[in-house]
């Protein structure tokens, strides 16, 4: 993989800002994950956060940086270094979503706005495989990219102030699931029934960074089925490793 010229800057007293070409790119995504196993396999013995966005890695010491020179220069030649590093393993999750009129509030104004049936909103929504670039604002909310440039649509410019847990909306160029009930202020298009975040887990958030989401139409009894299976904790969401 071809390396990119990166930016480095401080960012507060104890962090440094590593920053790709400003792009939604699975290249630029495969990179940053690279960087970032590269940062964990030499740092392992001391105490950083390294998270990471679309195009950005944040690396937070327990310590304000003294010499940042020192710091940016170290990572740079991590950065450049050639190594064999164990290959992630990611993930296909097939997440069930209903686009019932019930749930898919915003079906109408998108299928006036960009000339398409909401059949035909659903099924390209549904038909493309997505990629988890991060996860934020909420615990859970995955940020994904890959979606279909006719469902493109700009973010409402009056936010909700309560969109229901499991509202999957568009805002942009992205498509994501509300996790929990919050404002929002994107184009809501349906609703999955499980849990995109439980704090009760060992693993709160079953997806993680470059990691696939599909999304499986279903209808509104399939949906309160699953409901069910959920809160007894009885429903098993598929999933299959792939070749990240």
């Amino acid at each position: 993989m071809d390396t990119f010229q990166l930016t480095y800057k401080p960012y507060g007293e104890r962090s440094i800002l590593v920053e790709w070409p400003a792009e939604i790119n699975v290249n630029i995504l495969q990179d940053i994950l690279k960087f970032k196993n590269k940062i964990g396999n030499h740092f392992f013995e001391s105490k950083i956060e390294v998270k990471s966005a679309y195009n950005s890695l944040l690396i937070s010491y327990d310590a304000a940086i003294e010499n940042i020179n020192d710091k940016i220069l170290r990572l740079k030649a991590l950065y450049l270094a050639q190594e064999i590093i164990n290959k992630p393993v990611f993930k296909l999750w097939k997440i069930p979503v209903c686009y019932d009129e019930e749930f898919g509030l915003d079906l109408e104004a998108i299928s006036i706005q960009n000339k398409l049936s909401k059949q035909a909103i659903i099924k390209r929504h549904s038909d493309t495989l997505y990629t988890v670039y991060f996860i934020g604002f909420l615990p859970g909310f995955l940020y994904l990219g890959g979606l279909d440039k006719k469902l493109h649509v700009p973010r409402k410019s009056t936010p909700q102030l309560q969109v229901k847990k499991g509202s999957v909306a568009i805002g942009g160029d992205q498509t994501g699931i509300y996790p929990n009930e919050s404002p929002g202020g994107w184009n809501i298009i349906g609703n999955s029934p499980i849990n995109f975040f439980d704090p009760t887990k060992d693993d709160p958030c079953f997806a993680k960074t470059g990691d696939k989401i599909q999304f499986v139409p279903i209808d509104i009894k399939a949906y309160h089925d699953i409901s069910i299976l959920v809160k007894e904790d009885l429903y098993q969401l598929e999933s299959e490793v792939i070749d990240g």
